[in-house]
């Protein structure tokens, strides 16, 4: 036990400190302060002293008290001895004796031992406290729905009690119908019977009278009967609905009549009442009947809805004709499909036209569509408030776009990044003078335009980075589309204006032939003179920034559930998936559950751009999300829902779209590529398999490596992902003979000895042009080389001679490049190509030659050829072998 102080003892021992010392100042141990510490020693003479002074024996204070336990045991040991022929064994009795010393605790032991035991004694009261308040909110909360209970019970019985009259009601007020109708019916047949007893006493004449107005009587009867039965069925229709237990005796009562048992009217097909013919044996109607269908008199079009993916089966029955009528259709446009053939959206409405109806796009709501509306209606736009703005800083690659933003930030960020380019989308947000601006920083070489689109999606204003030494190049061009193509007002930073070879003028002139033309020149857009080095005109930039905000009147709710974009996403391998995401309105705070596209998932920790673990992000914020089910795709929308159960419901469906949409391309590229390949040549595939670090470099890869396909070969990557190399991923290279791309990522060891034993292609990058351009030579040494012709002279005939020795000879004049005699020539007459062959002789002044250039009169023999005539033109050409390329 280490030495405490005056005060920490006293509070160990449950007294104040000013007691503890006039106990230490009696017992004669000096103690001047309650921060001075207290020795082993002092302790044990201040309880020697405190049992001192309330009567105990001062022997019981004995450091150590020793007890001796002695036990015996005893055992036979048995010895053998052995002589000349004689063997005997001898038992010996040995006494065992065993000797245990137990040492009781020692005094601070025992100190220990009670303070233990008053510190649980005390925790014992405070967890029997806490459990009687628990109880005590249990039993109020149990009374509490005794109560709610036993209120809705009474309310359900006054409810069932009045249902209960109103069927008692309904049941004696049918019963009052049903015996009016039995009486009525009743008198009929007493009536009838009268007039048959009549009949009977009359002669023949009269009875046959007599029927003939019984029978009229009868059917005026029946109409009778008829009229009250449908004032009773108007009467039952008026009145309300009656409760379950009524509706089978309303029901009986209501089906009498001309109604069939389930209370719908019969169809009578003829008008009329039907006569029987007896030539032909049956009954026919009346000419004058009408049938009960009518063929429509124009055909009916329809209008239908076609969702994006709709199969031949659902179509049919959508314009009610059989499917065999749209598969005609479909093969008359050049497509064989079967009854359960999906269709595109573009292809159904051209088949639906075809068949004279109109095709309208169906409005289909998802879950995710559902979720979304209903947050949406959920936020007050009255209590919406001024937000920073988001600013996309674009440019061409090395132009300074983020050594700028290190100057406004103070931080390094290229230094981090190979061959010091950004590599990745990153979000920030910077505390200025001016107020909270948030910043993404794009890549600038092209591979990254799909990056950059999606940063030009999430943004409020683009600054435009231009170094004023260079002026505008491709990616600045492409930067000016973006901004274009979002709406977004634009900021151009012309940088690097400290250079001596700066020309400001030079940049606003090339900029405004892409209609950027500056505030000095008329135009709309400010021009800001920067350096990203000096930190020259960084002020006049961030109050640019904010002017533009304070115009554009940003605002966005706080107080509401946070919606906004994926920014960048990867796998980390110790936090799993991680998303960089763009609060646009809303709160984001830890603990939310978030719907990505296809991944949702918990929110188990939100990180700020510099490594910090954040509570909540706000509009406008950057953060990095953990806890998500998988990596989302950068760009996809997220949202903060209430339910579980309802985000993945949500994430499964967005899956199962995109698997959809995924099979129906697969399937129409076969459909369509099917008879236009008939007949022609296979290209070259080369299948590449690419992982990356995060998903906006695998898009940019994936896009900038599929381009590189031609006429000659098609590059084909088969399989793309986010993390590390996996043995899975070197199986499927070895199956599909895929080159693997790794970009800064590695492969595992599984997966490094599979690749070293399947003879695998593997290639680490860091840069992506470097990937790009290595694939490109990699498939240009596949392409291998082809032979190409080139002309290298021409000669024009001006005269022909006979020869008896070399027969035919041309007379010509080099009119451009050289003539040689070893290279193959072609004859033309009127620049069409009438032979092809080789020179058997080229003479200049009777002497043999191997070549005559321009401008130098000759004599040629063209071997096995005679009709050359003058005006004729002989072109010499050689054959080179060139390596092939992608261009």
């Amino acid at each position: 036990m280490s030495d405490v102080t005056v005060k920490q003892l006293a509070g160990v021992l449950g007294i104040t400190a000013d007691k503890l010392m006039e106990q230490l100042e009696s017992a004669g141990i000096p103690a001047t302060s309650e921060d001075e510490a207290i020795s082993n020693e002092s302790k044990v003479k201040l309880l020697e002293f405190l049992r001192g002074s309330h009567g105990k024996d001062k022997k019981n204070l004995s450091p150590r008290k020793k007890v001796v336990l002695k036990r015996k045991s005893k055992e036979v040991l048995r010895v053998s001895s052995s002589g000349p022929g004689v063997s005997k064994t001898k038992n010996i009795n040995i006494e065992v004796k065993k000797k245990k010393v137990a040492v009781g605790p020692s005094q601070t032991e025992m100190a220990e031992i009670e303070k233990e035991r008053l510190e649980a004694q005390r925790a014992l009261d405070d967890r029997k406290l806490q459990l009687e308040a628990e109880e005590q909110a249990k039993r109020d909360a149990e009374e509490k729905i005794k109560s709610l209970e036993q209120a809705g019970k009474q309310k359900e019985a006054e409810q069932k009690a009045k249902e209960e009259q109103e069927r008692l009601a309904l049941e004696a007020e049918q019963e009052e119908i049903r015996k009016q109708e039995e009486a009525q019916q009743n008198l009929v047949d007493e009536q009838a019977k009268l007039e048959q007893a009549k009949a009977e006493s009359v002669n023949k004449e009269e009875a046959k009278k007599k029927r003939h107005e019984d029978l009229v009587n009868q059917q005026v009867q029946k109409a009778i009967a008829e009229r009250a039965n449908r004032k009773k069925k108007e009467q039952t229709q008026s009145q309300p609905a009656a409760p379950a237990a009524g509706k089978g005796k309303a029901n009986e009562a209501g089906n009498k009549g001309n109604n069939t048992r389930y209370g719908r009217k019969q169809l009578h097909v003829q008008a009329g009442h039907q006569r029987f013919d007896r030539k032909a044996r049956k009954h026919v109607a009346p000419s004058n009947a009408e049938h009960g269908f009518q063929l429509p008199a124009a055909p009916v079009v329809k209008t239908v809805a076609i969702p994006e993916n709709i199969t031949v089966s659902d179509l049919a029955k959508e314009l009610s004709i059989k499917a065999a009528d749209i598969i005609k259709v479909l093969m008359k446009m050049g497509m064989m499909v079967t009854i359960n053939q999906p269709l595109d959206q573009d292809t159904a409405m051209l088949v639906v036209e075809e068949l004279g109806h109109i095709a309208e796009e169906a409005v289909e709501q998802t879950k995710a569509d559902i979720l979304k509306e209903e947050s949406v209606s959920s936020i007050d736009e009255e209590n919406a408030e001024t937000r920073p703005p988001v600013v996309t800083v674009m440019g061409h690659v090395d132009h300074g776009k983020t050594s700028l933003l290190d100057y406004i930030r103070k931080t390094k960020v290229t230094d981090k990044e190979a061959g010091g380019i950004t590599q990745h989308i990153g979000a920030y947000h910077v505390e200025t003078e001016k107020g909270v601006i948030s910043f993404i920083d794009t890549p600038g070489h092209a591979a990254f335009t799909a990056m950059r689109a999606r940063g030009a999606q999430v943004t409020d204003i683009v600054i435009l980075v231009v170094a004023a030494n260079d002026s505008v190049m491709p990616q600045t061009k492409e930067g000016i589309a973006h901004a274009k193509a979002a709406g977004v007002p634009l900021i151009v930073a012309v940088n690097k204006v400290d250079l001596q070879d700066a020309n400001v003028d030079k940049v606003k002139q090339d900029l405004a032939a892409h209609e950027v033309v500056p505030e000095d020149w008329g135009g709309e857009v400010q021009f800001i003179e920067v350096s990203a080095l000096t930190g020259q005109g960084v002020d006049a930039l961030l109050d640019a920034i904010s002017l533009q905000a304070e115009v554009m009147e940003l605002k966005a709710v706080k107080d509401s559930d946070a919606s906004g974009i994926v920014v960048e996403s990867s796998l980390d391998k110790g936090r799993g998936p991680v998303a960089t995401v763009l609060v646009k309105s809303g709160t984001l705070k830890k603990g939310d559950m978030i719907l990505c596209g296809e991944q949702f998932g918990r929110i188990r920790s939100l990180i700020d751009e510099n490594g910090n673990e954040i509570a909540a992000a706000g509009p406008s914020i950057p953060a990095v999300v953990l806890g998500l089910s998988g990596v989302p795709i950068a760009g996809d929308e997220f949202l903060v829902v209430k339910n579980k159960k309802h985000a993945r419901e949500a994430a499964q469906e967005h899956r199962e779209r995109e698997r959809e949409t995924r099979l129906k391309r697969k399937q129409a590229a076969k459909l369509e590529n099917l008879m236009s390949q008939m007949g022609k040549e296979a290209k070259l595939e080369v299948n590449l398999l690419v992982k990356a670090d995060v998903q906006g470099s695998v898009e940019a890869l994936r896009e900038s490596l599929e381009s590189i396909s031609n006429d000659d070969v098609n590059v084909n990557v088969i399989s793309s992902g986010v993390g590390g190399i996996t043995n899975a991923d070197a199986q499927l290279a070895a199956a599909s003979s895929a080159i693997i791309i790794g970009f800064n990522v590695r492969a595992d060891k599984a997966a490094r000895e599979f690749i070293k034993e399947s003879d695998l292609d593997l290639h680490y990058f860091s840069i992506i042009y470097e990937a790009i351009d290595q694939v490109k030579r990699s498939v240009t040494g596949i392409l291998g080389t082809e032979i190409k012709e080139e002309i290298i002279g021409n000669a024009d005939v001006r005269d022909v001679f006979r020869s008896s020795k070399f027969g035919t000879i041309a007379g010509c004049l080099v009119s451009d490049g050289v003539v040689r005699k070893d290279n193959p020539i072609r004859v033309l007459r009127d620049n069409v190509v009438i032979f092809e062959g080789e020179l058997e002789s080229l003479r200049r002044h009777k002497d043999d030659v191997k070549e005559v250039k321009s401008g130098t009169e000759c004599g040629i023999g063209v071997k096995q050829y005679n009709d050359v005539q003058p005006g004729d033109q002989i072109e010499c050409y050689e054959r080179i072998e060139v390596q092939r390329t992608l261009d």
